[in-house]
């Protein structure tokens, strides 16, 4: 528990859409807190992690940085964040875990600080319970997506799916579709229809409303991940790539098909 000499200022307690295991998963996971809470943290660089947790320094907006330590007590089924050094040093965040369903866990959030005024630990206390509904509100939502796609069932052996005259295609571009079971997007890529993955391979994060930019590579808003879309490959070094996706051709009656077993089209033209 915390030192004696620090107060407690408030206490967050909420119930989390997603079972335990997502929840420590989710505490592990230090790469995702410059991108999925990008109004909160600017970067991250890990100095060592383990199974205990792992300790980081973390950039703040707009520019404070801070030394940040995360503890787990696996037996007891809590964690706790401690500040080491920058704004707010000597703070600790102590979060209890309870699962309460395969899909539902109950967290409770503790903040110690060492502040000693009363009424600024007060505003403080208020304002990291804001935080942390924020913070918690945003890792649900990628808990609940993961869970989903975890979840799922293997999909079956696809057909061919038709998508119109290439015209009328590119009028809806950029274009979502599920074929196989799996979601894909078609996108305009120097004049060429290219299909990529919408699933990040990394953490399963969502990459359908990502921009692709002028040299086709995209980046998860997860973890910040980049892959070509044209190659499928990681962007970055990593040893990570899309998933291999449908090919998109022309059918016998002029219209564009998605997973034809005909040869992948190439370029506008090919396409009209």
């Amino acid at each position: 528990m915390p030192e004696l000499t620090l107060a407690r200022a408030a206490v967050y307690r909420r119930s989390v859409r997603a079972g335990e295991a997502r929840v420590w998963e989710n505490v592990r996971d230090w790469e995702h807190l410059p991108w999925l809470h990008r109004t909160s943290f600017r970067s991250i660089e890990c100095l060592e992690e383990g199974d205990s947790g792992w300790r980081a320094r973390v950039g703040l907006h707009p520019s404070a940085e801070i030394l940040l330590e995360l503890a787990i007590d696996a037996g007891a089924s809590r964690y706790v964040s401690r500040t080491l050094e920058g704004p707010g040093a000597g703070t600790e965040i102590w979060t209890a875990v309870r699962a309460v369903a395969p899909d539902r866990t109950d967290v409770e959030v503790e903040f110690w600080l060492p502040e000693r005024d009363p009424s600024r630990r007060e505003a403080l206390g208020a304002a990291y319970t804001r935080l942390y509904r924020q913070l918690w509100d945003e890792d649900e939502a990628m808990m609940v997506r993961r869970a989903a796609l975890l979840g799922a069932e293997a999909p079956g052996e696809p057909g061919a799916l038709a998508l119109g005259p290439g015209d009328a295609l590119r009028a809806r571009l950029p274009l979502c579709v599920e074929w196989g079971g799996r979601p894909w997007r078609i996108v305009e890529l120097g004049g060429a229809l290219v299909v990529h993955a919408t699933v990040c391979p990394h953490a399963l994060g969502p990459l359908a409303e990502v921009p692709v930019n002028a040299a086709g590579v995209l980046r998860c808003p997860w973890h910040g991940y980049r892959f070509d879309v044209r190659s499928g490959r990681s962007a970055d070094g990593h040893r990570l790539r899309l998933p291999r996706a449908p090919a998109l051709a022309i059918g016998p009656d002029g219209e564009l098909r998605l997973g034809a077993p005909r040869p992948a089209i190439s370029s506008a033209p090919a396409a009209r």
